[in-house]
């Protein structure tokens, strides 16, 4: 496994499909000179999703070889399509930063925070269930796969008491200048304030 060192921190974002964790995380890394640390998955690419942008998708047969070689640091299975990091991805992230971020479902955030502890902040963003169907619509995701969403919806939400922090997720630009503002907290840049 491998061993955060230092200041090293990983913001795990989480939260149900639709409720814009990706964008807020990426909006809020931009402040930051943070990596973020993709998940490989067996499923398909949405139509506005691309390879190693948003994931690595993989087939079935090379996420099992992947498993077999102890690739990866986690790894889950919901409603039949694989999910999991990289260990060397992690490592090779952190070889040129000291923040990295993963945008990971409950069950992938839950198993880094038992394994690292304090080191793992987890952010759960979320919307009320009509504004995350409404945005999963907006991205044309199909009805089944909104549905297949929805099904965990209640379950997801239940996790976030879990997490360290939660943003409800009405303006984006918004939520990410709170979300930047609470990764800023947790860094000792020993910031001299100077008055003219």
């Amino acid at each position: 496994m491998y061993k955060i060192k230092g200041k090293q921190k990983i913001f795990v974002y989480t939260g149900p499909d639709g409720s814009g964790r990706k964008t807020i995380a990426k909006m809020a890394a931009t402040a930051f000179d943070m990596e973020t640390v993709l998940s490989y998955t067996t499923r398909s690419p949405r139509h506005y999703e691309k390879d190693g942008e948003d994931y690595h998708f993989v087939s079935e047969e090379t996420f099992k070889q992947m498993e077999a070689n102890q690739e990866f640091l986690e790894s889950v299975e919901i409603d039949g399509i694989h999910y999991g990091i990289r260990e060397q991805d992690i490592a090779d992230a952190f070889q040129n930063h000291e923040l990295i971020y993963l945008t990971l479902n409950p069950e992938g955030a839950e198993k880094l925070k038992t394994m690292y502890g304090e080191s793992i902040i987890r952010i759960f963003v979320y919307a009320d269930r009509d504004t995350v169907i409404q945005r999963q619509r907006e991205r044309q995701d199909s009805e089944e796969v909104i549905k297949r969403h929805m099904s965990h919806y209640d379950e997801t939400m239940d996790y976030k008491n879990s997490c360290e922090h939660a943003f409800e997720n009405f303006d984006s630009p918004q939520v990410a200048y709170q979300v930047s503002e609470l990764i800023e907290s947790y860094l000792d840049r020993n910031l001299t304030v100077t008055d003219y």
